[in-house]
C-alpha cells in the first residue's frame, strides 16, 4: 500500500500530536515520487515546531514552502501571507496547509473559508496516543470535534503518530495503530497511514497494519537543542 494524496491537504492535531513532522515527512515523500508539492505554514500558535524550521531541507528538495512575512516570522500573530490564498487557488500536485494545534490554531483556516469553500480538502486528524487527552477513543473524538469547529472543515482522515520521543519501541507503534483505528471506526472516516522512524519499522510487524506506513525522519529539533 502506497501514500496517494493529491490536491489541498490540511494537516492538523492537538500539541504534541507530530501534526508538523506528519506534515514535513509526507511533503517529502510525496516529492520524491516526482510531484510538485507547496507547504504553507499556518501554526501562529505554536512557538516551538514549525514548517518553517524546515524551510532549509525542503527548498533544497523543490518544495515550495510558503511562510508569513519576513517581519513576522517569529510572531505569535494571526497573519497569513497572501500567498497562502493563491497557492489554494492554483495548488500544485499537493499543496498541504500545516495548520496550527488544537481548535485554536485551526482557527486561521478561517480566514481561508471563502477560498477553501467549493474547493475539494482533505483534512487530516493527527493523532499521538501518548499525549494528554488522545490516550482513549472519547479524548480523540474530543479533539476531532472541536478541530472540525472551529476549521469550519471535516476531517477526513486520521493519521496515528504515536511516539515518546527517543523512548519509542514497535510496541508503542502498535499500540498507537490499534487506538487511532478504533477512533477510524468510531467516526466512519479512514486511518490514513501510521508513522514510524525507519529503525522501529525494522522491528515492527507490518502485517499488523490495514493502511500504508510513512517513514518518518525528524526534521525538527527541540528549541533547547538548536544551540
Amino acid at each position: 500500500m502506497g501514500l496517494d494524496f493529491t490536491g489541498i491537504v490540511v494537516v492538523a492535531g492537538n500539541y504534541g500530536s507530530g501534526k508538523t513532522e506528519t506534515a514535513i515527512n509526507l511533503a517529502v515523500a510525496c516529492r520524491r515520487t516526482g510531484m510538485a508539492v507547496n507547504i504553507a505554514d499556518l501554526d501562529l500558535v505554536n512557538p516551538y515546531f514549525r514548517t518553517r524550521e524546515a524551510r532549509i531541507p525542503l527548498e533544497a528538495m523543490g518544495i515550495q514552502v510558503i511562510l508569513p512575512d519576513r517581519q513576522y516570522m517569529f510572531a505569535d500573530l494571526p497573519i497569513l501571507a497572501p500567498a497562502v490564498a493563491d497557492i489554494i487557488r492554483q495548488p500544485s500536485d499537493l499543496t498541504i496547509l500545516d495548520a496550527g494545534g488544537d481548535d485554536v490554531g485551526v482557527t486561521v483556516l478561517g480566514a481561508l473559508a471563502s477560498v477553501l469553500q467549493n474547493r475539494p480538502v482533505r483534512m487530516l486528524q493527527v493523532i499521538n496516543a501518548f499525549r494528554p487527552f488522545t490516550g482513549d477513543v472519547a479524548g480523540c473524538i474530543k479533539i476531532k470535534q472541536e478541530i472540525e469547529t472551529s476549521a469550519k472543515l471535516n476531517v477526513t482522515g486520521l493519521v496515528s503518530n504515536a511516539n515518546l520521543m527517543d523512548e519509542t519501541s514497535a510496541r508503542h507503534i502498535h499500540q498507537g495503530y490499534d487506538l487511532v483505528k478504533s477512533v477510524a471506526d468510531h467516526a466512519q472516516v479512514p486511518l490514513e497511514f501510521i508513522t514510524a522512524s525507519p529503525g522501529i519499522l525494522t522491528e515492527s510487524d507490518l502485517a499488523h497494519f490495514s493502511c500504508p506506513v510513512l517513514p518518518i525522519d525528524r526534521k525538527l529539533l527541540f528549541p533547547w537543542k538548536r544551540a
